[in-house]
C-alpha cells in the first residue's frame, strides 16, 4: 500500500503536457480567458475556467487543442447553472506561473508576459472573459450614438500594466474608473478610441471570439456606418 501510494505521488507530479506551449492567436486568445475566467488550483497542476457561455468553453478547448469534457455547477455568486471545464497539466501550469498568473490572482494579479505580436488576441481573450461593450442613444445631443469598449480587473495593477499596453501598441489612452461598490476597476474607451482598437482586437477573419458579444459590436458599428471595419 505505501508503495502504490509512493508511485502514485510520483506520477501526480509528472508534467503531462495535454497543452501544447507554443504562441499563436488562438494560445493567446486561451490565455486571455484564463487571465479572467479562469482559476489555477493550489496544488499546483489544475486549472478550471467557468463561464455562462458554453461556447466560451468549446472556444477555449479548441484553442488549447484538449479534449475535457464540459460540465455544469451552480454559480456562488448568482445560484445559476454556469459551463466549466476543469484538466491538470503540471507543465503548462509552470508556464502560466511563467507568464505572470497565479493562484488566487484576482487583486494580485500584475503584468504578464504576453508577446507584442499576439497582444491584440490576447486582449479579445480578456474582452471575452470579463470586458464588456456599451452602447447607447445620447440624449443630450440629437442623433448621437455612443459606445464604450470596457476591460474589467479587480486588480489595480493588472489594469494599469493593460492600459499601459494598449497606449504602446495602438496609441490610444483610454480612460480609467473605478467601480460604485469599489470591487474593480473599469478601463474604458470611448467610441472614438474604440474605432481604434475594435480593429486591432477583431483583425483577423474568421478569428476565435465569443459570438454574442462580437454581433453586439458589430449591431453597433453599423449603426454608424462602420459595419464593416471588424
Amino acid at each position: 500500500m505505501i508503495l502504490n501510494r509512493f508511485i502514485r505521488m510520483i506520477w501526480m507530479g509528472r508534467p503531462q503536457n495535454k497543452v501544447k506551449i507554443k504562441w499563436s492567436p488562438d494560445f493567446a486568445y486561451a490565455i486571455g480567458l484564463l487571465t479572467t475566467d479562469g482559476n489555477l488550483s493550489s496544488d499546483g497542476r489544475h486549472f478550471d475556467l467557468t463561464s455562462q457561455d458554453k461556447e466560451q468553453l468549446l472556444n477555449f478547448r479548441a484553442c488549447l487543442e484538449i479534449k475535457n469534457k464540459i460540465g455544469q455547477k451552480i454559480s456562488g455568486q448568482t445560484q445559476r447553472k454556469v459551463f466549466r471545464i476543469q484538466f491538470g497539466d503540471v507543465n503548462f501550469y509552470r508556464f502560466l506561473l511563467r507568464v505572470g498568473l497565479t493562484e488566487n490572482k484576482s487583486k494580485t494579479l500584475g503584468k504578464l508576459e504576453i508577446p507584442n505580436q499576439y497582444f491584440f488576441d490576447f486582449l479579445r481573450g480578456h474582452l471575452d472573459g470579463d470586458g464588456t461593450f456599451h452602447s447607447y442613444w445620447d440624449p443630450r445631443w440629437k442623433s448621437s450614438f455612443m459606445f464604450y469598449t470596457i476591460f474589467i480587473s479587480a486588480s489595480k495593477k493588472h489594469i494599469d500594466w493593460l492600459q499601459k499596453k494598449i497606449l504602446e501598441l495602438a496609441k490610444i489612452r483610454g480612460h480609467l474608473t473605478k467601480a460604485r461598490n469599489n470591487s474593480c476597476y473599469n478601463l474604458r474607451y470611448a467610441k472614438r478610441e474604440s474605432l481604434t482598437l475594435l480593429p486591432k482586437i477583431y483583425s483577423k477573419n474568421g478569428c476565435v471570439r465569443l459570438s454574442r458579444k462580437y454581433l453586439k459590436i458589430k449591431r453597433a458599428l453599423a449603426i454608424i456606418g462602420e459595419g464593416n471595419l471588424i
